[in-house]
């Protein structure tokens, strides 16, 4: 398999991740939307409102993720960067909330919240790369601490269930478990 090449979502990447995502908008219109909007405008939102709200983010900047290329085709996409830009993962209820000395106004203080990879080139490694990638993309831009939350099991690996990533590919990356407040859904940490 040729080397994962990873660059910063920026606008002028935005063709090549809405070619990715797909008519459907990928993981059925979300748009990498869940952990951005409130469940109650999600919900009452279109595929089309979740799009031109993702594409308006991308247009502001900064980049909120990373696009993984093989062979110059868009193949994976992490969101990744400040806690505070993803505050429906802040959510005090959720697994994934803050803890105490990793608060999300600290701009510091990222987040890996989601993942989404070509159906194609699912269960192939990719998100081991993505991970790797989003780890120097934290530090070059003076992130103390990277968070995810991901899953230890999956009904299938190439499960579009594994959104927020596997707990194995985060375990292999240096992440070590800060939180459990649900089996089998650790937040896991990496001190930079």
């Amino acid at each position: 398999m040729a080397k994962l090449e990873v660059f910063p979502l920026s606008a002028d990447r935005w063709a090549d991740f809405e070619g990715l995502f797909g008519r459907q908008g990928a993981c059925y219109g979300c748009w990498c939307t869940y952990f951005r909007l409130a469940p109650k405008l999600r919900k009452s939102n279109s595929a089309e409102d979740n799009k031109a709200f993702i594409r308006t983010r991308i247009e502001t900047g900064p980049p909120p993720g990373l696009l993984g290329y093989l062979g110059g085709e868009p193949v994976a996409w992490m969101q990744i960067g400040p806690r505070a830009d993803v505050p429906q993962f802040n959510n005090s209820g959720r697994v994934c909330a803050p803890l105490a000395d990793g608060p999300a106004e600290d701009e510091r203080v990222w987040a890996i919240s989601c993942f989404f990879t070509k159906s194609a080139w699912r269960g192939q490694g990719l998100s081991h790369a993505m991970v790797a990638a989003g780890i120097d993309h934290a530090r070059q831009n003076g992130a103390r601490l990277l968070e995810a939350c991901p899953m230890d099991h999956a009904k299938q690996a190439k499960s579009v269930g594994l959104f927020v990533g596997s707990t194995q590919v985060f375990e292999k990356a240096g992440f070590s478990e800060a939180a459990l407040r649900k089996p089998g859904r650790p937040l896991m940490r990496l001190e930079l």
